[in-house]
């Protein structure tokens, strides 16, 4: 496969692909989104083959991204209630292929729900792990908490605490680089596939961290991140539809 190319496709608010038949439907609800600045030396070795590291002015970066999953549904039928819906916290990369599409990479995703983990992982191939996990508001404040139980590795844990704070009405460079992503790239049975998503414009807010002690980065194989996040972001979160997955 040739190298992507040097101009990946611009970063929209918007989805590209908007009219997509969804595939599975979901919604990510109160979400905290934590970034780190990465050498991108770093990166490119933890991505699947055929993607590099998505980089702005020269550095890419890794995400600590706490939500709640809502209503994951299939195929147009209405969302699940209780299998559906359940915390999560992702460490994801970003990466771009040789078509220029840009995606994330999932490192690990911890969720509290086993019968989802283990369907993520045995039929998808993705790094979920099943994880104790909890978010409570009061107020503005919000706290999400996470400590692995399998398959670990033990110890690896996340506590978030932030105050979410104003609407961002116009969205810095930044922070669209983070946050607007409209696929995935990942490995399924040897080779790279790229699922698509389509959602409304990201409503986000800042936010200011009160607390984070956590241990997932490092758990997924990177290295400790150093300093206060390079962003902080909160998010009451979107409506998603996954069209079918595209091999590049």
């Amino acid at each position: 496969m040739p190298p992507p190319p040097r101009t990946p496709q611009p970063v929209t608010p918007d989805p590209p692909h908007p009219a997509m038949s969804p595939l599975m439907t979901q919604s990510w609800l109160d979400l905290a989104f934590l970034h780190w600045a990465v050498d991108p030396a770093v990166v490119a070795p933890l991505l699947p083959a055929g993607t590099v590291p998505d980089t702005l002015d020269g550095v890419t970066h890794v995400g600590l991204v706490a939500f709640r999953m809502h209503r994951v549904g299939w195929l147009g039928l209405p969302g699940i209630p209780y299998l559906g819906t359940f915390p999560e916290t992702n460490v994801r990369l970003y990466s771009r292929d040789a078509h220029g599409r840009r995606g994330v990479v999932f490192r690990s995703l911890d969720a509290s729900r086993l019968i989802p983990v283990g369907v993520a992982r045995a039929g998808f191939r993705l790094p979920y792990v099943w994880s104790r996990m909890d978010i409570r508001r009061e107020g503005d404040t919000l706290t999400y908490t996470s400590r692995r139980r399998l398959p670990g590795p033990r110890g690896a844990h996340s506590r978030i605490v932030l105050r979410a704070g104003a609407r961002i009405d116009a969205p810095s460079e930044l922070e669209h680089f983070l946050t607007v992503r409209w696929g995935m790239h990942s490995m399924f049975r040897g080779r790279l596939m790229y699922l698509p998503n389509a959602h409304p414009r990201w409503p986000l807010h800042r936010a200011r961290l009160v607390e984070c002690d956590e241990a997932l980065v490092t758990a997924a194989g990177l290295p400790a991140p150093v300093g206060e996040p390079l962003s902080v972001l909160y998010s009451p979160g979107v409506r998603v539809r996954f069209g079918r997955p595209a091999r590049p």
